[in-house]
C-alpha cells in the first residue's frame, strides 16, 4: 500500500506534467563524507488555480519511492527550474538514479538578462522580484532530526518564488532576443555529476607525471583502492590516504609493514587500519601493466602572449558591456590564451574548435571580432571615455 509521502510524490509528479514544468532545491550536507548527503528535495508545482503547491520531501526519514519524479526530471518535455543548479543536479542523478533534462537555471539566466554573473538567489529575488527572503537556517545541520520550524520555513522559502522568478528572467531574455542563448548555456548542466572515477582523477594527483611507467600503475592501484575504501566508510578520500603520502608510496613502493613505516605521512592509527589494505593494493598495481606517461607537446608562447591576452579581453568585456551580458559568461583568460594559440600555430583556419568562446551563441557574438582583432581587421577605440570596437 503506498505510503502518505508516496501518494504526494506522485501528486507532485502529475501536476508537473500538466503545468509542464517543476520547481526543485534541495538541502544537503557534504562535510565529512565521501559524497555529498541529501537531505531534503523541495519541490513547487503550478496548482489549476495560479498558485504554486510546496512539497518538502524527506528521505531520511521519510520511505517513499523517488520513481515519479525521477521520470518528470528525465522527461525533456518538462523544464526543470532550479537556482545554482550544479551540485544539485548532480546529488539527485546520483540518489534518485536519474537524468535530469530540460533544465532552467536562474542564475545561469540572469547573467543573460543583463544582471550579474554567479548572483545569489536572494539577491536575484530583490532585484526581480523585489521579494526579500529571510535566509537565517543556510547553515544549520540538515542531517539531523527532527528539523525545526525555522528550517523548514527556509527550506520552503527556497522554492516558494522559483517559478515566478523563471517566468520574470525568461519575459526579460525574449525582449533581449536571448532566451535560447541561455537554454543552450544550461544543456551544459545535463552532464553534470559528482562520481569519482579513479581514471579522471589519476591525472590530478601531484607530480603523478613524474613517475616511471611501473611506479605510476602502482599509484593508479593505490587510489583505486583508496576511492573504494572512502565510499564503504563514507568518508573524505583525504582522510583515508593523502594524496601526496599515495604517491610517495608509489615511488617507494613498500613491500612490508616495516618499509610502510619508514613512508611520511602515515600515521599508527592509518597503518593500524589499513596496513594490509595499502600493501595489497602496492602488490596489485605491481603486477598491473605499466601505465606510461602521456607526452604532450607543451603551447608554443611568445613574449606577445600577454598583451594580445589584454587585448582580446578588453575586446570580450566592451562587447558584454555593449550587449548587457556578464563578462564570465563569455570567455575567461585561459579561453583566450587557447584561441591565441592556436592563431599562431595554425592561422584563422586552424582555431581551436574546442574553446567555448567560439562555440555556439558566444562564437556568434565574439569570434569574428577577436579574428579579426588579431588579424588586424577590428581595433579598439577611446571614444567618449568608453572603449569601441571599430572594423
Amino acid at each position: 500500500m503506498p505510503s502518505p509521502t508516496d501518494r504526494i510524490v506522485q501528486e507532485l509528479a502529475d501536476a508537473a506534467r500538466v503545468g509542464g514544468r517543476l520547481g526543485i532545491d534541495t538541502e544537503f550536507v557534504g562535510e565529512g563524507r565521501y559524497r555529498p548527503l541529501l537531505c531534503l528535495v523541495q519541490i513547487a508545482v503550478d496548482t489549476p488555480a495560479g498558485g504554486v503547491r510546496i512539497e518538502l520531501l524527506d528521505p531520511l526519514v521519510d520511505e517513499f519511492d523517488p520513481a515519479p519524479l525521477a521520470e518528470v526530471l528525465a522527461d525533456p518535455a518538462i523544464e526543470i527550474v532550479l537556482h545554482a543548479a550544479r551540485q544539485d543536479v548532480a546529488l539527485l542523478k546520483r540518489s534518485w538514479r536519474t537524468e535530469v533534462r530540460n533544465v532552467f537555471d536562474t542564475q545561469v539566466a540572469a547573467g543573460f538578462a543583463g544582471l550579474r554573473a554567479q548572483m545569489g538567489y536572494d539577491a536575484l529575488l530583490r532585484e526581480v522580484l523585489r521579494v526579500k527572503l529571510q535566509k537565517s537556517a543556510s547553515f544549520t545541520r540538515w542531517e539531523q532530526r527532527p528539523l525545526s520550524d525555522e528550517q523548514r520555513r527556509y527550506a520552503a522559502e527556497d522554492v516558494q518564488h522559483l517559478l515566478q522568478l523563471a517566468v520574470a528572467l525568461q519575459n526579460r531574455l525574449v525582449d533581449a532576443g536571448r532566451l535560447e542563448w541561455a537554454v543552450e548555456e544550461c544543456r551544459a548542466l545535463e552532464a553534470v555529476h559528482d562520481s569519482r572515477d579513479p581514471r579522471d582523477l589519476f591525472p590530478r594527483l601531484p607530480r603523478v607525471d613524474r613517475l616511471d611507467p611501473g611506479q605510476r600503475a602502482v599509484a593508479f592501484s593505490l587510489l583505486a583502492w583508496r576511492e573504494a575504501t572512502a565510499a564503504e566508510v563514507d568518508r573524505p578520500p583525504s582522510t583515508v590516504l593523502q594524496d601526496q603520502t599515495l604517491v610517495e608510496l608509489a615511488k617507494r613502493r613498500p613491500a612490508t609493514r616495516d618499509r610502510l613505516k619508514q613512508i611520511r605521512g602515515l600515521s599508527e592509527a592509518t597503518l593500524h587500519r589499513r596496513a594490509d589494505g595499502l600493501l595489497e593494493a602496492i602488490a596489485r598495481g605491481r603486477e598491473a601493466d605499466p601505465i606510461p606517461v602521456e607526452t604532450q607537446r607543451a603551447p608554443r608562447t611568445d613574449p606577445a602572449d600577454p598583451a594580445l591576452v589584454v587585448l582580446a579581453e578588453t575586446l570580450v568585456r566592451t562587447r558584454a558591456e555593449q550587449e548587457e551580458l556578464a563578462y564570465e559568461l563569455l570567455a575567461s583568460r585561459a579561453d583566450l590564451q587557447r584561441i591565441i594559440t592556436s592563431w599562431r600555430d595554425r592561422g584563422p583556419e586552424g582555431l581551436d574548435p574546442d574553446v567555448r568562446t567560439l562555440q555556439g551563441w558566444r562564437g556568434q557574438l565574439v569570434g569574428a571580432d577577436l579574428l579579426g582583432l588579431l588579424e588586424g581587421r577590428a581595433a579598439l577605440r577611446v571614444l567618449d571615455g568608453r572603449v569601441t570596437v571599430e572594423r
